[in-house]
């Protein structure tokens, strides 16, 4: 089982349109509810390969009842934290281009930030990776993902991070078993980009580092090692899901033990195969076992 947690978790709703036009009224051609927030999003993508996760989410409000009642009844395993907020949305607008609008979410009490911390130490028990993603929380301390990095450490489970800012510094700083930032919130972290900010990372403490550059593929750097992986050429859609995806895939790498070179190609395949789906959290498993033997891995000074 793969622990996923998401502090900050949302009803993502998605909008289709020919095409995105400010200042002009559009008319909606699709429109996709989901239970969103990037740790749902990974339980959602590792539960469509068959694996086994609990989700652990603090959900309050309307909303937050809805992502239960649709977790549920999808199957999903869920460790709800209640709260006094309501659960926010997301608006994501698909036409030629993607255009994603975030609210910001409830600000959590003390007495609900430890609920949560505790919902995740008891969910960690058999666990064989703890996967957290996304934003904190408003007024959340930059260092939640790092005490739950902490209490994983305890347990014995390694933690994938896939955070931003200090969320994403004071997880490497308490051991993180992978960060995974992509280019622009590396650049933001350490004020540079490429395999000398990611070794920051590595010498801050993250036991391994994967660099997201989108349409320039993956990278992952471990010990004095580094690979690149190529993303899969000619794929387009949605890519609002494709970092989602890619956590999923490397979360089961991590639980593993399995050499970066797989964890690598598998997390560049299930990424396109996330850019074909409608909506964040789904990828097609026909495409990702398609595109699996055709990703590229080399080894990266």
């Amino acid at each position: 089982m793969i622990v996923t947690v998401t502090a900050n978790p949302a009803v993502d709703v998605t909008y289709e349109v020919d095409a995105l036009v400010p200042g002009r009224s559009l008319r909606v051609s699709r429109v996709w509810e989901r239970p969103g927030g990037k740790g749902l999003n990974v339980s959602r993508v590792l539960r469509g390969l068959g694996e086994p996760t609990l989700a652990v989410a603090p959900l309050g409000g309307p909303t937050g009842r809805w992502i239960a009642r649709s977790l549920a009844g999808d199957g999903h395993r869920l460790r709800a934290v209640p709260v006094d907020g309501t659960t926010r949305r997301t608006l994501t607008v698909v036409g030629t281009d993607t255009t994603v609008l975030n609210e910001p979410g409830p600000r959590l009490s003390t007495e609900e930030l430890a609920a949560l911390t505790e919902a995740v130490r008891d969910a960690l028990t058999g666990a064989r990776a703890l996967v957290l993603s996304g934003s904190l929380p408003p007024g959340a301390p930059d260092d939640l993902y790092a005490e739950l990095v902490r209490v994983a450490g305890r347990a014995r489970v390694p933690a994938v991070v896939d955070a931003a800012g200090p969320a994403l510094l004071a997880a490497a700083a308490a051991g993180a078993a992978v960060v995974k930032p992509n280019a622009a919130e590396l650049r933001a972290a350490t004020g540079g980009c490429g395999a000398d900010a990611a070794r920051r990372l590595l010498r801050a403490g993250a036991r391994s580092v994967v660099v997201s550059l989108g349409s320039r593929g993956l990278l992952a750097f471990h010990g004095d090692r580094g690979w690149r992986a190529d993303a899969v050429p000619g794929v387009t859609g949605n890519p609002t899901g494709a970092g989602d995806a890619a956590a999923a895939a490397i979360a089961l790498g991590t639980a593993a033990a399995d050499p970066w070179p797989r964890t690598l190609a598998r997390a560049a395949a299930l990424g396109a195969a996330a850019v074909l789906a409608p909506t964040a959290g789904e990828a097609d498993p026909r495409a990702y076992r398609a595109f699996l033997p055709t990703v590229h891995v080399e080894e990266y000074a």
